[in-house]
């Protein structure tokens, strides 16, 4: 009988000891919105008397809780309350999630502070702004950038802001832009929506579905930048607040 409780404690100093990449901690990152964000936001203070962003959790030893005591939570649940069992994660994966909050409440958000108006926001968004033209919101908008409805439920304030600010530096892969070049020289440069070994995908300028064998191109090149402008010195602080305000608010329809 005493032989699990060893494996217990073996498996508690391991996750102890772990130390743990900027890549784990990624993917610690999406492995949160996946699992997490439904209950506790995108900022992690969705439930009242916990901020996970800021270390506090209620059911622990301590305020900051250790990483086995999180790592069982998340695995084994607690009884009575909304917080159920997943057995979709191992005990590395809870870990990596554990990093991630760590991280973030290590490093405070980078946001300008100011609050922002959700109502100026959106119409910033639609008018100033001109993000329609790129993105969509419900039914309004292009989809040459990524469908916005639901972003302010998978993404925190501060991933929001520095979206705006400095794009480059936030953008996820799947929302890169491609250039492919095709062996009669014709180029066509889109959002990327798919790429394996044998063929691409896009969405080019004019919204239009592009498929391609990669054995027909010349070249095709993932673009490193994003080709959504800063915004830094197009609108000002509070402007910025506004927008972000906004983008916070998008929940998706059944969640408005």
């Amino acid at each position: 009988m005493r032989l699990p409780l060893v494996f217990l404690l073996a498996a508690a100093a391991l996750l102890a000891q772990h130390s743990y990449s900027s890549a784990d901690i990624e993917d610690g990152g999406r492995l949160y919105r996946a699992y997490c964000t439904a209950c506790h936001g995108p900022d992690g203070n969705a439930i009242r008397g916990a901020d996970l962003s800021k270390g506090k959790f209620r059911r622990t030893s301590t305020p900051a809780g250790s990483e086995s005591e999180l790592v069982a939570i998340m695995e084994k649940g607690i009884p009575g309350t909304a917080m159920t069992p997943n057995e979709s994660l191992n005990d590395f994966q809870a870990a990596t999630i554990v990093a991630y909050l760590r991280s973030i409440a290590a490093n405070p958000s980078l946001t300008s502070g100011l609050a922002g108006d959700p109502a100026r926001g959106k119409e910033l968004f639609e008018n100033k702004g001109g993000c329609v033209s790129c993105h969509r919101v419900k039914d309004l908008g292009s989809r040459l950038g990524p469908n916005l409805s639901e972003i302010g439920s998978t993404r925190r304030t501060a991933e929001l802001e520095r979206a705006l600010v400095d794009p480059s530096a936030d953008a996820a892969p799947q929302n890169r832009s491609v250039r492919v070049v095709t062996k009669d020289g014709s180029s066509i440069t889109g959002r990327l929506l798919n790429i394996d070994t044998f063929s691409i995908q896009l969405l080019d300028s004019n919204e239009n579905l592009r498929s391609f064998v990669r054995s027909d191109l010349r070249e095709s090149t993932v673009l490193p930048k994003s080709s959504m402008p800063s915004y830094k010195d197009k609108l000002s602080p509070q402007e910025i607040a506004d927008v972000v305000s906004y983008l916070a608010s998008l929940k998706g329809i059944d969640k408005q």
